[in-house]
């Protein structure tokens, strides 16, 4: 396959990867193919319909290393769903009456582009392919090479998805500062609600990641400065069931014998409940264009901190969300392997024509390769029968 141009886009909420994965898809090209052109369309989906792109001329090639060093998009995000017609006719990116398929479709043709290099998640990437699907239909040649970026690690069947580890990590960072309010009053309720509609393993990994760094730590308890305070008393996943009354009677004794209780809550836990009582009052619950419920409109946090504060005898409440803070960083030692390999493998694949999300396929002894598209899923379940998950909730008093 002869490839003169690629485009680039990320799409989707933000993860500690889009900006290293542009930087490295642009570096493979440099080092192996310099002849071939490359464009990025600004915001995703949205530059793609409305035609607003970025060459990439010589010097950007020649210090792309530097985005390796900065989190967030350098091109930018959007959330725009192609088949959601209305919404896009909403938003003016196409006329009424236009599909935004075949404006996104007609845009790529104009624009000469060869190969399509989507940076998101699972909405990112089925997009991707009902574009490439369309684009065959009407007898032009597309290849659409897919990286899997989301920091909920929940896209099937690819075992890690690039940015979910620095995401923990950061997490976990953001709960030490946190969690240094539990001496600021007495019978303190900390809530560290942490990014995950559907799927627990960010939080999950957090709480490890905290434990862990915890476990480095001398303590000075004839101050106040003692271990208990400063660990995890609780831990809730989408994926697990919470029993409330019996959690508050376990968390009330731990406040009763240390003065506050701090709690890792992925953001997606208790919600069918919390929208149930929204909707049983009257509330209207909203949602996104991918017909996701807005997750910062309904507050999981502030909804379980009402839940336990009275039942805890807490005399005050601290609800914190780290989702921003963590999603929006430079990519970690960790990730950045992973990212250079997952990049470098795209080009690749991009070069020989061969479509799909790069990824390790758990259903194919974890073997990196390009992942047909019509295999990509969303919301892959957090196993919570992982050993070291059940090792924290053990260690927690939890399990």
């Amino acid at each position: 396959m002869s490839v003169r141009r690629v485009a680039l886009l990320t799409a989707g909420g933000f993860a500690p990867c889009l900006s290293s994965a542009v930087g490295g898809l642009i570096e493979r090209y440099t080092e192996i193919a310099p002849e071939v052109e490359i464009i990025a369309y600004e915001h995703g989906y949205w530059g793609l319909l409305l035609g607003k792109k970025i060459v990439i001329d010589d010097e950007v090639r020649a210090k792309a290393g530097l985005l390796h060093e900065f989190g967030g998009s350098p091109i930018g995000n959007s959330r725009v769903k192609l088949t959601n017609v209305a919404d896009c006719v909403k938003r003016g990116l196409v006329q009424e009456g236009q599909d935004p398929l075949q404006v996104a479709a007609d845009q790529l043709k104009a624009d000469g582009v060869d190969v399509l290099h989507t940076i998101g998640g699972d909405d990112t990437n089925t997009t991707a392919a009902d574009l490439a699907a369309y684009l065959a239909q009407h007898d032009y040649g597309l290849t659409v090479v897919g990286l899997p970026k989301t920091i909920d690690n929940d896209v099937v069947p690819i075992r890690q998805s690039l940015g979910a580890w620095t995401a923990a990590e950061e997490a976990a960072g953001f709960a030490r500062n946190i969690i240094g309010e539990h001496r600021s009053g007495p019978r303190m309720l900390i809530v560290h609600e942490v990014m995950g509609r559907a799927c627990g393993w960010l939080t999950a990994a957090a709480a490890m990641k905290y434990r862990e760094d915890l476990e480095t730590r001398e303590f000075l308890p004839g101050i106040g400065l003692s271990k208990e305070r400063w660990d995890i008393h609780a831990v809730y996943v989408p994926e697990a069931k919470i029993d409330l009354d019996a959690e508050a009677a376990r968390l009330r004794t731990v406040m009763d014998e240390i003065g506050n209780v701090n709690i890792f809550l992925s953001e997606g836990a208790g919600v069918p409940e919390i929208i149930a009582e929204m909707e049983a009052s009257g509330q209207e619950v909203r949602r996104d264009p991918f017909g996701h419920v807005r997750l910062d409109e309904i507050n999981p946090g502030q909804w379980f901190a009402k839940q336990f504060a009275e039942r805890l005898g807490a005399e005050k409440v601290m609800v914190q969300k780290s989702g921003y803070y963590s999603r929006a960083a430079a990519a970690n030692a960790e990730d950045l392997r992973l990212i250079k390999s997952m990049t470098d493998y795209a080009v690749e694949c991009a070069l020989r024509g061969e479509a799909g999300v790069i990824g390790h396929d758990e259903e194919d002894g974890d073997r990196l390769k390009a992942i047909a598209f019509p295999r990509i899923a969303g919301h892959k379940p957090f196993d919570t029968t992982t050993d070291w998950y059940v090792d924290t909730l053990a260690a927690i008093g939890q399990a």
